[in-house]
């Protein structure tokens, strides 16, 4: 066993261990359950059935010999595995296909959540009791948890769990109950994170193909099986298997019979590794398109939308977003400035606060954190292209107003940019700004993003080319591909695609009932799951390199090479 620190993508310095490391041999990754940490991994990373594998394990942030504290965003974890597949694949050269993972109950949470979000090709995993919904016992405990996390910041909680909940075996319990390095609490903020996290992963979870295998115990009294079965049935994958272990206790891993269980990971593993890689298509997800033809079928159109839409054209416009919302269409780049900027304001105080709420809505607040990712993404490319040596050249095929594009220009004013819109009317709220700041090598285009026409007409060769936004206004990936093949006909060899995604919305039907968009209709939208969007690009021959998510799982934006 060698141990080691990798850094994780915030700059955090992360613990981890490896076994058996030979370079041909496929790859195990095992996330160790909460409280506990990768050293209690060891007997499982040296026994028989897994001697053929590389092995390798991290601590997980406040656990272990990890020094970088508890996180009390959940999604911090996922990034975290994240980190550590791709710094895997730098150090040892591990290819991401040739990766399996084995996680038990808040690791199996995170391993779902990486799978569903940051769609990894990896072989598949094993979810022993993964933690979607935990037994808290006392009756409205997560409430009480969430109250307290809002009276007291950094609450702590210390766990009701005993070692004789986890395992059935005497030493077992002993090592647990003696173990130094276990942490006896948790951070209360994180699990209220948690349980969303879980829910939504639960209830979505026909996002995820990736080969699975879910073991639950018969006797768990730490989590709820039945949301591990739902999450089961719903899986978008032909080799997946849900199994009842009989008599086991929460901590599968350590376990009376656990040698069994290993022979399960084992045999599930070996058929993941040799299962033949679907070939990309432009084919949508069937639960995607469903929901979509739903929401233009009114389904689930309730008289709460109902007051809500009559409330909005009746009272709405005393709230300034609101407002240019209601004339301009809430997906127009006119309301996307509004939300960027933040400032809530309205008439009679009233509808300054009624503003102020608008603003604070979760679908606002992603949308602001993904003009962040945006600028940090592109400020990454501006930077790899400077050190080659390359002139920097910019096209946003469908920029609104030019928003954070105007940003990048004002930190970078050397870099060329076209910012081609469909909308007149953002295109001179846009120019207004061209004007009043002097800016040079900038210029708006008035075209088609998905008429493959287009990119001729532009007269000009990108090597960083933005898609933000216009996909998932539109259900057709046939329209969407021909945009990406419009792009690479024109970006220089070895060129950059900066993409976003809605993989996940929770207001979606309150959008769809509610809001209207730029052309005076209801605001219904198709998002594509992660797995969608990134076949689409695949197809197209962009090779993803990165991604960034926010804390909810609502926006990703993510980079991929073109032209490569």
């Amino acid at each position: 066993m060698n141990s080691g620190i990798f850094k994780s993508f915030d700059g955090n310095e992360i613990f981890y261990r490896e076994w058996n490391f030979q370079p041909q041999q496929k790859n195990i990754i095992m996330i160790h359950r909460g409280h506990e940490h990768s050293e209690r991994l060891n007997d499982i990373a040296q026994s028989p059935q897994f001697s053929k594998y590389n092995i390798f394990a991290f601590d997980l942030r406040g656990h272990g010999h990890t020094k970088t504290k508890t996180s009390s965003i959940f999604m911090d974890y996922v990034r975290d595995l994240d980190a550590f597949s791709k710094f895997l694949q730098s150090k040892y050269e591990v290819k991401i296909s040739d990766i399996f993972v084995v996680a038990n109950s808040i690791g199996g949470v995170v391993a779902s959540a990486w799978t569903h979000d940051f769609v990894p090709q990896i072989a598949g995993v094993a979810l022993l009791a993964p933690a979607f919904r935990i037994n808290l016992i006392v009756p409205l405990a997560n409430e009480m948890i969430t109250l307290g996390t809002k009276l007291k910041k950094g609450l702590i909680i210390k766990s009701y769990v005993k070692s004789k909940m986890l395992t059935h075996d005497p030493e077992q319990q002993k090592a647990y109950d003696t173990d130094p390095l276990i942490s006896r609490s948790i951070d209360a903020e994180l699990l209220i994170d948690l349980a969303k996290a879980g829910k939504r992963l639960v209830e979505d979870a026909e996002a995820i193909d990736t080969p699975t295998l879910i073991l639950a115990a018969e006797k768990d009294h730490v989590v709820f099986n039945k949301d591990q079965k739902i999450f089961h049935e719903k899986l978008d994958t032909d080799l997946k298997h849900f199994e009842v272990l009989p008599d086991f206790f929460h901590g599968i891993l350590f376990d009376t019979g656990k040698e069994k269980v290993y022979d399960k990971i084992v045999d599930f593993a070996e058929k993941c590794f040799h299962k033949t890689q679907k070939m990309p298509s432009l084919s949508p997800d069937k639960f995607s398109v469903k929901e979509y033809q739903d929401l233009q079928n009114n389904v689930g159109n309730n008289l709460n939308f109902k007051f809500q839409k009559f409330s909005l054209n009746n009272i709405g416009k005393i709230s300034n977003g609101m407002a240019i919302g209601l004339k301009h269409g809430f997906d127009s780049g006119a309301s996307l400035d509004y939300v960027y900027h933040n400032q809530p304001s309205g008439k009679f105080g009233f509808g300054k606060m009624m503003d102020k709420n608008y603003l604070e809505a979760i679908g606002w607040r992603g949308i602001r954190i993904r003009k962040q990712h945006l600028i940090q993404i592109l400020e990454e490319k501006i930077q790899q292209l400077k050190q080659e040596g390359r002139a920097i050249k910019i096209l946003d095929i469908a920029g609104g107003t030019g928003n954070y594009l105007f940003d990048i220009k004002e930190k970078y004013p050397e870099v060329e940019i076209v910012i081609n819109e469909f909308v007149q009317s953002n295109i001179e709220i846009g120019e207004k700004v061209i004007k009043e700041k002097s800016y040079q090598q900038i210029r708006f285009t008035n075209f088609d993003c998905f008429d493959s026409a287009t990119y001729q007409k532009l007269n000009f060769e990108p090597n960083i080319t933005i898609i933000s936004g216009i996909f998932e206004l539109f259900g057709d990936n046939g329209m969407a591909s021909k945009a990406v093949q419009g792009i690479s006909s024109i970006s220089e060899k070895n060129s950059f695609v900066v993409y976003t995604g809605q993989p996940w919305h929770p207001q979606l039907k309150m959008i769809a009932y509610v809001l209207n968009n730029h052309q005076k209709k209801d605001w219904i939208m198709r998002r594509r799951s992660q797995k969608e969007l990134d076949r689409l690009f695949a197809f197209n021959n962009i090779q993803k390199e990165n991604m960034l998510i926010d804390d909810f799982g609502i926006f990703t934006v993510s980079t991929g090479r073109v032209n490569f």
